[in-house]
């Protein structure tokens, strides 16, 4: 199989960026479709629409309705030829963005991702996460490219939840431990191929600057501050956890977060904090590893605030039975949990779930 690596064309990262939107679409085309939710809408659309309408471009606008599904994949590519729009334009979070490259691949636009909070690492990946209309997780694509311009402005991103801004870290903690699971088998990527050096030295990247800043960063983002550690925070949950995911490779720690988004109790929580939990069953699932590197991970998780116990994740007392369906989903063919070198199973997941949990427990003090 042969060495992939894919990225966006460009990506822009700064204070102000949003401001020059309208100089890096043109030139890409001329009629940008705009879609975001009006939360959104209302801190962003000044910036952007002077910037656009300044260089002479002609936006037209969409209001995404709530999900990522596939109705509403159509329903904004249908806008998108109606007003013979030429770039898909997605403003706001993962989902949003999810959608709008969906849109520029179905209608052949360019692609352009401008994300305002830094909860995942969606805005430079060629992939779609979907969900149904009661927001349970059923399954994803990966496109024949990646964006054509990322665009984060990080004034916004430091401006927004700090909820967001964690999630983010919990999404991008799990770049190098799932990528490096992964590599040992040589397992395929989202790419298309087996991991290159880049891609493994820019996970591992993401991992070093997360345990280094992201402690200090979250501190900043609480006043609002944007920082050199915030930058570099940033930096590793959109760039570095995106790179190092797609062409690196993905296992368990995602796998248990997709299948949470099922859960009834837990659909209240983002999916980064989700992620949080999958790290630590995919820690203690593995029969390999540094054993205080597995302690020093999860004591950084619960530093930041990212759940580690059953509790956090509004599952307590649950039983063997209420995990099942995680369990089974992650033992199903298909499932990125056999990327790992060893066999997984159903029963191997649960107990890890569980261990998971006391481990949290115990590293809270519990």
């Amino acid at each position: 199989m042969a060495l992939v690596f894919i990225a966006p064309r460009k990506y822009i990262q700064g204070p102000g960026v949003l401001a020059e939107c309208g100089n890096y679409l043109k030139m890409l085309g001329h009629r940008p479709l705009l879609l975001w939710d009006q939360c959104v809408r209302d801190i962003c659309a000044e910036t952007i629409l002077q910037s656009i309408q300044g260089v002479g471009l002609e936006p037209v606008e969409a209001l995404f309705q709530g999900e990522a599904t596939h109705a509403e994949r159509a329903r904004v590519t249908e806008i998108a030829r109606q007003h013979r729009a030429d770039i898909s334009v997605g403003v706001g979070g993962g989902k949003i963005l999810d959608v709008a490259k969906a849109v520029a691949v179905d209608a052949g636009l360019k692609m352009v991702t401008c994300p305002t909070i830094a909860s995942n690492d969606s805005p430079t990946s060629a992939a779609s996460v979907w969900y149904d209309e009661q927001h349970n997780f059923i399954g994803f694509d990966c496109w024949p490219f990646n964006p054509d311009i990322v665009l984060v402005d990080s004034q916004i991103i430091a401006n927004a939840p700090v909820r967001a801004f964690v999630a983010g870290m919990g999404d991008a903690m799990a770049t190098w431990i799932e990528a490096h699971a992964a590599y040992k088998t040589r397992a395929a990527n989202i790419a298309g191929g087996t991991p290159t050096m880049a891609a493994m030295a820019l996970a591992r990247l993401c991992y070093e600057t997360l345990l280094e800043h992201g402690v200090e960063a979250k501190r900043c983002v609480e006043h609002k501050a944007l920082t050199p550690a915030v930058e570099k925070v940033i930096e590793a949950n959109v760039l570095l956890s995106g790179l190092g995911f797609e062409s690196g490779g993905l296992a368990t720690a995602h796998m248990v977060a997709n299948l949470l988004s099922n859960v009834p109790e837990c659909k209240h929580l983002m999916h980064g904090e989700k992620v949080g939990f999958g790290i630590i069953t995919q820690l203690c699932l593995d029969d390999e590893g540094d054993w205080d590197e597995k302690l020093m991970v999860v004591d950084w998780l619960i530093e930041v605030g990212l759940p580690v116990t059953f509790a956090d994740l509004s599952l307590e007392d649950v039983t063997r039975e209420k995990l099942t369906p995680i369990g089974e989903g992650c033992a199903a063919p298909g499932s990125l949990s056999h990327n790992h070198p060893f066999k997984v199973t159903a029963r191997a997941v649960i107990d890890a779930m569980i261990a998971a949990d006391a481990l949290g427990r115990h590293r809270k003090g519990l």
